[in-house]
């Protein structure tokens, strides 16, 4: 098989990722108050999951290549849930937030040193190389592998880009933030790469059920070693640009807030007051 006959025919339709990427958004269409553009970025984060999980890229990443299935890690985390948080309006927040458990959830999860620490152990976790080849020898191990992606990248974003001014961290705090998540990735991408070729032995004898094992390591001369090296360079410096827009979205975001002493009519909309976000029943940390 030729690279592009891969790519055109190697498309799957697997009915769980397709009724997952539906029922977010059916709720999504269920609980939004009305602003298209913000409903652009939610519909651009589903099929951001429905890129990794469904195209070329998923057999890709399973069977032959480390560096795919880190480019499709780092799609579910890095992402997925920045554009999935950035459809997500402040009356959404309040709307869904009305649920007692999810309001103590939002509490206890939207701590920044909580959800930092939940998102950076998960990305770590999968990859002690014992539980990342579990995770391609198991197909239930693998489906839960990519949700905890979704679920902790999720988290981890969420206090930088909630909707809710009280809920978000301070510009410096959240420029901190983001510096860490970017050194934690690139000290995970580090070890990775330097690490003893062959570390993910999942990789050093595919199958080769779609015939492209050929392609890969004589034509384009991918060997598991190089594909490991590549991997972590991909984790230890792709990941950057997307933390280093976050922080330049941050710096603007700070730069057209308000003076604290602005009057209220001039705030951006979804900046509230800690004592009005109260009043709604899903007050500040």
């Amino acid at each position: 098989m030729t690279a592009c006959q891969f790519l055109l025919t190697e498309w799957h339709f697997e009915p769980s990722i397709i009724a997952g990427c539906a029922a977010l958004l059916a709720g999504y269409w269920l609980t939004h108050r009305g602003d298209l553009a913000r409903a652009a970025w939610f519909v651009a984060g589903v099929a951001v999951i429905a890129l990794a999980l469904l195209s070329p890229l998923d057999p890709l990443a399973d069977e032959y290549l480390f560096s795919a299935h880190m480019v499709q890690h780092m799609l579910l985390v890095l992402v997925a849930p920045p554009f999935l948080l950035l459809g997500i309006t402040a009356a959404d927040v309040r709307a869904i937030l009305r649920v007692p458990a999810l309001a103590a959830s939002q509490r206890v999860f939207g701590n920044p040193i909580i959800a930092w620490t939940i998102g950076t152990a998960t990305l770590c976790v999968w990859h002690i190389p014992a539980l990342y080849d579990a995770a391609l020898r198991a197909q239930w191990l693998h489906i839960f592998e990519h949700i905890s992606f979704l679920g902790t990248g999720t988290i981890f974003w969420w206090p930088v880009i909630a909707p809710l001014r009280a809920q978000r961290l301070t510009a410096p705090a959240a420029l901190l933030y983001l510096a860490a998540g970017a050194l934690a990735g690139s000290v995970l991408g580090i070890v990775i790469t330097f690490a003893r070729p062959g570390t993910y032995t999942a990789y050093l004898n595919p199958p080769d059920t779609h015939g492209i094992l050929a392609l890969l390591r004589g034509a384009w001369g991918i060997t598991p070693a190089f594909d490991q090296q590549l991997g972590g360079l991909l984790m230890w410096t792709a990941g950057a640009p997307v933390f280093l827009l976050a922080m330049l979205a941050v710096l603007a975001r700070w730069y057209r807030e308000p003076e604290p002493d602005e009057p209220a009519g001039n705030r951006l909309p979804g900046d509230h007051e800690p004592a009005a976000v109260a009043a709604h029943g899903v007050g500040a940390r």
